[in-house]
């Protein structure tokens, strides 16, 4: 098929309550695998596409919540002849949504999920999953395999496809946007293709093919945001469903992995320090599992196979940061492994892929991205370093032994194709048109010193020709848990602000993963408060150099985001104008010490045990959003929550508003006639999702937020927002 620049809504994979790992849950942080899943869709007129991976890299194995799909509703076009002419008394954020909500959908073309098998490409197609012939891929001539509307389900979509290996049967996982929930339908590939078998509550799943040449499912079962059994199915005249393992550990969650050679299919069984993979033969699936090495606390460790090798991804030993070792297959023991690449100190191992003869390390240091090249034959090392532009990867599942496709993005730039070609041993690029945000935009690398000397840093975007930058609104964005990344793949309205006139600052803070394992244990438990030490710091700094200032300086958060931000309005609210919050986790201690929440237990090693240690609590009472609100003057806040969120309950963040609210009219009381409030704006949306990032609605409501309470004029950027937020 031919190649596209993609426009990259990352799968929002979370493996957390209250955090979202949120596209990120960064692709290989510690405990993090999970699916690339990407949506693909192709405007006439800007050739963005969003994209959705088939395969899980070795280093996303992790519970996910799929960012929102296209569903059949979005591909109903909207007669022209229906739309109403827009009154002229109207705003313009409501003439924009009103645009929004009626215009016409002839103009796209959605091809959603997609994976490639043998001579196939599989998709959905409106509400359908279709497959059609792999050259007639970008034609109207497919094959329906299954329509979603059987499931009577509100919207549905497709967030991951699985074909088995000679192509029996297909299975597909569904779900909606209002919820977790999901479903897996096994389809039987015949003359006449028939739903054989769903599932509910399906989490991941792999095939795998038996000695008597029969498809066997292997998947995952989730109760209450908890993944802790694996079932095996098999289908058609010998049907069988069995649990073979259940994790008793409720502070582990289990995730399925084929290796890319599909040798071996792996169960990972994981929290957010410690990890213990048991393997399957794929040639022997009915056998017992084998384990490669028991559990040990703070170990982490991932699986790849090639030519009867292990090839494993782990902390373990001096330094506890990423190190690659391998060993025999038939001797997986830790004491068998032999270091076989080191990272240098500081650096973040996002993804590794492996290959015939190569294996591709996919790395971030100093806040700059490299792919390292790794001959299997000889050891030898070839180190890439990537465009300066650039500030995340998105990988391309491949089969071809060839080249190492990937792509490349920033928050203000849509993805961008390059291939490594192990025989010419170079890196290509896509050629093409060349973005004018490249020449109309700079993008910055900065530190800023906290306050204990430690050199956090920080990404920065502006327009080139801006004069006066002092005098120009700042948007910072932070996160700052969970070893996870700031999310830096592109978003249509981060572009258009930098367009506008904005200055985007993403504060690499401790507690997220951006320089490595030890960056996130200097921001977790009782080191929390570094993270905001890091983040006060940041925008310091910012000011300093002469980036804003407070009256025009925004911050924006999202899940466990929201605690840092949220301690930042408590400590030092006069370096803010204006904060929005999405699902934010704000009281950590209540939350915490609610063990029948569905994954306190998961993040006892992330924010501590309030409930049996005193020096926990104790520790938490001291940054915790909700815990330190007092009456004083406070930036204005508008806060997105979800009405069914099982991670970030509605409950906490509904008390954590009243109780704002409260503070603000205490300190307007002391302070008298002439005080001017800050807004404080609740919104609810319906739905159980986390975060539903391609939100239109979400979006335009934050932007019109923003732009209202630094008193700017927005009806440019809304004009702008159109050419992007028609999906």
């Amino acid at each position: 098929m031919q190649q596209k620049t993609k426009l990259f809504l990352q799968a929002l994979k979370y493996s957390i309550p209250h955090l979202g790992k949120c596209m990120q849950k960064q692709h290989l942080n510690h405990y993090n695998f999970a699916d690339h899943y990407y949506n693909r869709i192709k405007l006439k007129k800007y050739h963005l596409t969003k994209c959705l991976q088939n395969k899980p890299k070795i280093s996303e194995l992790a519970r996910n919540i799929p960012s929102r799909s296209f569903s059949c509703k979005d591909l109903q076009p909207v007669k022209q002849e229906n739309e109403k002419p827009l009154p002229e008394n109207m705003d313009a954020f409501e003439k924009v949504r009103t645009k929004l909500e009626t215009q016409p959908q002839e103009e796209y073309e959605i091809i959603n999920v997609e994976v490639k098998h043998g001579g196939f490409v599989y998709y959905q197609e409106g509400c359908c999953l279709v497959r059609s012939k792999d050259e007639e891929a970008d034609n109207d001539n497919y094959e329906v395999l299954f329509n979603l509307e059987e499931l009577k389900l509100d919207q549905p979509f497709i967030d991951c496809i699985r074909v088995a290996p000679d192509e029996k049967y297909v299975a597909a996982k569904i779900r909606t946007e209002d919820s977790e929930a999901s479903t897996c339908v096994i389809i039987k590939l015949s003359d006449q293709p028939v739903m054989e078998a769903s599932f509910p509550n399906v989490s991941s799943f792999e095939w795998v093919k038996d000695e008597e040449d029969e498809d066997v499912l292997f998947y995952t079962f989730q109760r209450n945001l908890r993944c802790h059994d694996v079932y095996r199915a098999t289908f058609g005249d010998n049907k069988r469903n069995e649990r073979f393992y259940t994790e008793k550990d409720p502070s582990y969650f289990v995730f399925l992995y084929l290796t890319k050679d599909s040798r071996f299919l792996t169960i990972n069984i994981m929290n957010k320090t410690t990890s213990e993979v048991w393997l399957i033969d794929g040639l022997s699936p009915w056998d017992p599992p084998v384990l490669i090495q028991k559990r040990i606390h703070g170990v982490l460790y991932y699986v790849e196979h090639r030519d009867d090798e292990l090839y494993i991804l782990t902390n373990v030993g001096e330094p506890t940061e990423f190190k690659l070792m391998r060993t025999a297959a038939d001797t997986p023991a830790i004491m068998n492994w032999d270091l076989f690449f080191t990272m240098k100190r500081n650096t973040k191992v996002i993804d590794l892929d492996m290959f015939k003869d190569h294996c591709v390390l996919f790395l971030k240091h100093s806040n700059l991205l490299y792919v390292n090249v790794i001959g299997l034959a000889d050891d030898s090392v070839r180190s890439l370093k990537l465009p300066p532009w650039a500030c995340g990867f998105i990988m391309d599942t491949n089969s071809d032994p060839k080249n190492c496709p990937f792509q490349l993005c920033s928050p203000i730039r849509p993805p961008k194709y390059y291939t490594y070609k192990f025989a010419e041993g170079k890196l290509f690029e896509e050629t093409g048109h060349e973005d004018p945000i490249t020449k109309t935009s700079r993008v910055l690398r900065l530190e800023a010193k906290s306050k204990d000397g430690k050199l956090v840093p920080m990404t920065v975007f502006h327009k080139t020709d801006s004069e006066d930058l002092q005098k120009k609104p700042l948007l910072i964005h932070v996160y700052g848990a969970y070893g996870m990344d700031l999310k830096m793949n592109f978003r249509p309205e981060r572009r258009v602000l930098v367009d506008d006139g904005w200055i985007l600052a993403y504060c690499h803070v401790r507690g997220g993963g951006e320089l490595g394992l030890q960056w996130h244990a200097d921001g977790r438990l009782t080191k929390k408060l570094n993270g905001l030490a890091d983040l006060e710091a940041c925008i310091k700094t910012l000011h300093g150099q002469g980036f804003s200032q407070p009256s025009l300086t925004t911050l924006t958060a999202f899940s466990a985001g929201g605690v840092l931000a949220g301690a930042l309005c408590n400590s030092n609210p006069e370096l803010l104008r204006a904060v929005t919050l999405e699902a934010p986790f704000l009281d950590v201690l209540n939350t915490m010490m609610d063990t029948t929440l569905p994954l306190t237990l998961e993040e006892l090693e992330e924010w501590g045990n309030p409930s049996s240690d005193e020096k926990h609590k104790n520790y938490i009472k001291r940054y915790c959003p909700y815990q330190n609100i007092k009456p004083q003057h406070y930036p204005s806040v508008h806060i997105t929550a979800y009405e069914n969120d099982e991670r970030v309950p509605l409950k906490g963040i509904v008390s954590y508003t009243e109780k704002l609210k409260e503070a603000i009219s205490e300190h307007a009381k002391d302070t008298g006639e002439g005080y001017q409030a800050p807004n404080i704006i609740l919104d609810i949306q319906p739905g159980g999702n986390h975060v539903i990032e391609d939100s239109h609605k979400k979006i335009t409501a934050q932007i019109k937020f923003l732009y209202e309470e630094l008193g700017l004029d927005s009806t440019s950027v809304f004009e702008d927002l159109k050419k992007y937020l028609k999906f």
